[in-house]
């Protein structure tokens, strides 16, 4: 087995290393009060081909694989995870979609200005009875007069509502199979279309400056062909979507973690009691270890999973491990930060105290890790 990564994905992690490194990293404590999101930071990784990377040159793409968007995500996300989870919620999500399902006109006019960062995408899946249980979504759609009419509401999306967001791809229901069984179908409903508007902004306690805001679908009336797919297969259309989804979240939990490790090493090194620093006593040598073997645990398994992906393998079982470990990995690096950073871990001006407000939603989004233990009890072990 060779470990190794390719003289393009080692480029792409230097590239996006050092862009985190002096663009993102310098002003996350200002984002994260002010809750504002980063235009212009957004516009320079369009213009570096971060938000592509995967996706075909004809649609404005990098051509790449997405181990690369992977080792992407893992950088961006390291600098801030706010930014962070903007790129996994556009690239897995909406473009992935739309480079998978889309008709050649369909990626033409929504996913390249996606793929060169000219815009950002939104998921719409999530509603109030509807987050882990898909089968409660109640938003509908019907057709009328060569349109699509939409009515109901969803809540959690992250993107829609920024001046750059293009679109949200929703799930609706469009009718019942033989079984009584909702028929749910997938559509990319345009910003700014009537009828479609937009809730307040979340106040959260983290991930401030990736808005996050709920969707209101009152008579909204989009043309006929912007269908998505099969429209007989929304949830599994979704579903495929979000195992994906699955292995940037990892990514974005591992790039979270080895913030956590850095800030945590350097304090310890500094900070000093009883004459030395604290990093000589065993008992913040044994933290530091630990962060340090779980994060590149984590990683491997989250690079296994994209390696599969990109390999045409059956990534299920390697993507929800992924999504659970590393999602544990940086709410336990998150306790042990703030344990070593003392009394200070408490206070907001050492970005720990951000790391641990965030790490929470590791945990939560895309998946909790209750549905992901019972994915892999279910259809990894066959219980």
């Amino acid at each position: 087995m060779d470990f190794k990564l390719s003289t393009e994905q080692e480029m792409i992690r230097a590239l996006c290393r050092n862009f985190s490194k002096n663009e993102i990293m310098p002003i996350a404590e200002e984002l994260d009060a002010t809750g504002q999101f980063p235009y212009e930071v957004w516009k320079k990784m369009g213009d570096l081909g971060i938000c592509g990377i995967p996706f075909p040159e004809e649609c404005g793409g990098g051509g790449l694989d997405w181990l690369s968007m992977i080792i992407a995500i893992e950088e961006i996300s390291r600098g801030d995870a706010s930014l962070g989870t903007s790129l996994v919620d556009s690239v897995t999500l909406p473009m992935n979609l739309l480079c998978t399902l889309g008709t050649e006109d369909q990626k033409k006019k929504w996913l390249m200005p996606l793929a060169t960062g000219e815009k950002i995408g939104a998921f719409g899946l999530t509603e109030a009875q509807a987050g882990s249980d898909t089968s409660a979504i109640r938003t509908r759609a019907v057709l009328k007069d060569e349109e699509w009419v939409i009515n109901g509401t969803k809540q959690f999306i992250t993107n829609a509502g920024l001046k750059h967001n293009s679109l949200v791809i929703i799930a609706a229901v469009t009718g019942e199979e033989e079984r009584g069984r909702k028929k749910v179908s997938n559509f990319i409903v345009p910003t700014g279309v009537g009828g479609y508007n937009f809730g307040q902004k979340y106040n959260k306690m983290g991930y401030r400056s990736s808005e996050t805001r709920e969707l209101i679908f009152d008579d909204c009336h989009i043309p006929k062909e912007n269908i998505l797919g099969n429209p007989d297969k929304g949830i599994s259309q979704f579903l495929m979507a979000l195992q994906t989804s699955r292995i940037g979240f990892a990514a974005h939990s591992v790039g979270l973690a080895q913030a956590i490790f850095d800030v945590s090493l350097s304090y310890a090194r500094e900070r000093e009691q009883f004459g030395r620093a604290i990093s000589k006593f065993q008992a913040v040598q044994f933290k530091l270890a630990d962060m340090a073997m779980e994060v590149e645990l984590a990683r491997l398994m989250v690079y296994k999973a994209a390696w599969q992906k990109d390999q045409g393998q059956n990534y299920f079982a390697a993507s929800t491990f992924a999504k659970l470990f590393a999602s544990e990995t940086a709410k336990r690096c998150a306790d042990r930060g703030v344990q070593i950073h003392g009394g200070y871990g408490l206070m907001d001006e050492y970005p720990i105290s951000r790391y641990w407000r965030e790490v929470k939603f590791e945990e939560i989004l895309d998946g909790t890790s209750e549905i992901q233990r019972s994915n892999i009890a279910k259809r990894v072990l066959k219980l």
